[in-house]
């Protein structure tokens, strides 16, 4: 089973920015399940809501609300994932939960991850 250590969140101002880090352990390659990673969030009180995509192709998908703001990218040596979050609102403030190992996919997005990390809290003052 993929392990995975987020970390990076904090509490920032509305238009700051912040660069989240999940460090993955156990992944021997990407190669399983076209390799899609992603970067989900839940806000109290609410559903658990995608943000980021990414596979081991460089496909990327992002939810309409942080598209333009958010950028999720890979180090493949390290096994690390990042998801840069720049102009922060409000509504940004959630758990950040990084996940791997896609079991259901197609080519264009991941439907169902089987590993997930703890999380790491993003609060965003306005």
């Amino acid at each position: 089973q993929v392990q995975m250590v987020e970390s990076g969140g904090g509490s920032v101002q509305a238009g700051e920015s912040l660069r989240l880090t999940c460090a993955l352990s156990g992944v021997t390659s990407w190669s399983y399940g076209m390799g899609w990673l992603g970067w989900f969030r839940q806000a109290q009180g609410k559903e658990r809501e995608r943000v980021a995509l990414i596979n081991r192709d460089g496909r990327r998908v992002y939810a309409d609300s942080v598209k333009d703001r958010f950028t999720i990218s890979t180090d493949d040596a390290k096994k690390t994932s990042y998801l840069q979050m720049n102009h922060l609102k409000h509504e940004d403030t959630a758990m950040y939960y990084c996940s791997y190992f896609c079991v259901r996919y197609s080519v264009n997005e991941c439907f169902d991850f089987r590993d997930w990390g703890q999380g790491t809290q993003v609060t965003v003052s306005s």
